[in-house]
């Protein structure tokens, strides 16, 4: 017969249950992470697919090296698309979202493919697999750490503003290889540290949304966001390691 009466049989149950619950929630995060992950590496294959394949055709050189529209089309759709995720995403279905952030990745590599044309391909593929290694080992540390980078957050995102600006001055007024090295080495530092704070946060935020109508869409505003650190990484990187 259970010794109903004795408090230690409570206090087990309930410790097995709050066990259960906290092993169900850490196999659902790794799966949500994983997630995020599976959707910013395939955007990311996409993009060089894309821009590889676009380059070879010599449609890259026809377009964006010439007259028309069509250049600026290509060059700023990549923003309206990440601008409609961001802003937008609370009305858009989990379908839609996923929709567009594909097309987002795909229309980058249309914008990226110039890169083809001015680096060769080995400093490209050794640019690609440093930013590959130096991205896994921050978004690493951003999940496992304890440290509390929130406080990072509004910093990195004024650095970027900054940079924004400073990459403008440079091209308008100065014109400075100097400042565009400076400004290349900067923003290798701002989208590094963005890699591990955006991880974190996305690692946070999954407590919120587990089990609601928004998880999905939070899978592809995270992968967004790594993707977005990845790619901005990789091409500053590009500046001062490319041929």
């Amino acid at each position: 017969m259970a010794n109903w009466s004795d408090p230690r049989s409570g206090v087990a149950g309930f410790g097995n249950a709050t066990a259960a619950r906290g092993e169900a929630f850490d196999a659902g995060l790794r799966r949500y992470m994983l997630s995020v992950y599976n959707y910013m590496a395939s955007g990311v294959l996409l993009t060089g697919i894309v821009a590889l394949l676009f380059a070879s055709s010599g449609l890259a050189y026809q377009v964006l090296a010439g007259p028309g529209i069509l250049k600026y089309i290509i060059m700023f759709a990549p923003l309206a698309f990440v601008m409609v995720l961001s802003f937008g995403i609370n009305r858009l279905s989990t379908v839609t979202a996923q929709a567009l952030y594909w097309a987002y990745a795909a229309v980058m590599g249309l914008s990226m493919s110039t890169i083809f044309l001015a680096f060769t391909s080995t400093s490209i593929a050794q640019t690609f697999f440093a930013t590959a290694a130096a991205f896994l080992g921050l978004s690493l540390y951003g999940y496992t750490t304890k440290k509390d980078l929130s406080g990072f957050g509004t910093f990195l995102i004024m650095g970027v503003v900054g940079l924004l600006v400073a990459m403008l001055l440079n091209a308008f007024v100065f014109q400075s290889g100097a400042m565009a090295l400076a400004i290349s080495v900067i923003g290798v530092l701002i989208f590094a540290g963005l890699t591990a704070y955006d991880t974190q946060k996305i690692k946070s935020i999954y407590s919120y949304v587990a089990g609601t109508d928004m998880m999905g869409k939070s899978v592809v505003m995270g992968a967004l966001n790594l993707y977005l650190d990845f790619i901005n990484m990789f091409m500053f990187l590009l500046q001062f390691m490319g041929n």
